[in-house]
């Protein structure tokens, strides 16, 4: 019995040793240079070369190469089995779709939205209610956008303050989330009015004016819209901002790092684009979904050289 167990402990080792195999030394440090140069990585950043492993293609072994520089990422790569060629693997699902696959990651129940709750096409936009692009961004989607694709988009907005550079950008979207508890219609009212009128918060004198202007343009969208007012005053008060910093981390996840950033369909897009990019994005999901595309309006003719424009 002592030498069966024997017996498998060193075929044990045999096994593990077949399945992980260290890269030897010189072909470490040919690879590392390698990856250095090519992917130009600063000499701060330390360069991991991890053991072989087995891999689906003839003549290759497969390597994971770790890169530690403030954050850890790692690559998988196939070096062929003479060591003199280093190939970067990237592997991709066929059978899962990434942009659905991102869209399953946000959360966006009990977000108030506008266009069909059906639709096909659902456009989520990462928001501050203080960033002036954001505000050039709501200005095209609404009414223009809105109003061109009608019921074929859904538009859903989450929250994304940058509060290092728009410090009462918490409290705005912290009021309008007290009004989304009561009336979604309430919570679009406060965003066109917030988006068409951020000069007339931050032209106030100190946050403190600032403060008491946001909260007094939500309580006049809750007279409108016969809310509880009570029950918004103790909301607006109590300032509970987790719901935001619980979307800013959501954003952080996926990749939002600036506003607006809008997902249409889980596809990425980042800054205020002009209408006819956006016009192109949305096309593209709605033919995607197998929607037929609205028809847009004619752009503006543009005056021939030398010709004067109509007055």
């Amino acid at each position: 019995m002592t030498l069966f167990r024997k017996s498998l402990f060193i075929l044990l080792l045999v096994c593990l040793g077949c399945s992980a195999q260290s890269v030897p030394t010189d072909t470490a440090r040919k690879i590392e240079r390698q990856v250095r140069f090519f992917y130009t990585i600063p000499s701060e950043v330390k360069v991991t070369v991890g053991p072989l492993k087995a891999s689906d293609f003839p003549n290759y072994d497969a390597l994971t190469i770790t890169f530690e520089g403030g954050t850890k990422k790692e690559y998988d790569f196939l070096l062929s089995k003479d060591g003199n060629t280093l190939i970067r693997m990237t592997k991709m699902d066929l059978s899962k779709d990434p942009y659905a696959e991102l869209m399953k990651k946000i959360d966006v129940s009990g977000r108030p939205s506008r266009g069909n709750k059906d639709a096909k096409v659902v456009i989520v936009n990462f928001d501050d209610f203080q960033c002036p692009f954001c505000s050039r961004m709501h200005e095209t989607l609404f009414p223009q956008l809105l109003k061109e694709y009608g019921d074929r988009i859904q538009i859903i907005y989450k929250d994304y303050p940058l509060s290092e550079i728009h410090p009462w950008a918490i409290h705005a979207a912290v009021n309008a989330n007290c009004l989304a508890a009561q009336n979604g219609d309430a919570y679009w009212d406060f965003a066109d009015y917030m988006h068409a009128n951020q000069r007339q918060v931050n032209s106030e004198k100190g946050k403190d004016a600032q403060i008491a202007a946001l909260d007094k343009i939500a309580l006049l969208q809750g007279q409108k819209h016969n809310l509880d007012v009570v029950k918004l005053q103790a909301c607006i008060k109590a300032q509970d901002d987790k719901a935001v910093k619980a979307s800013v981390s959501e954003g952080d996840a996926l990749g939002v790092s600036a506003t607006p950033t809008l997902f249409v369909n889980g596809e990425k897009i980042d800054g205020a684009l002009p209408v006819e990019e956006l016009r192109v994005v949305f096309d593209r999901a709605l033919q995607q979904a197998g929607v037929q595309v609205p028809v847009h309006p004619a752009a503006p003719a543009v005056p021939a050289s030398g010709a004067t424009a109509p007055k």
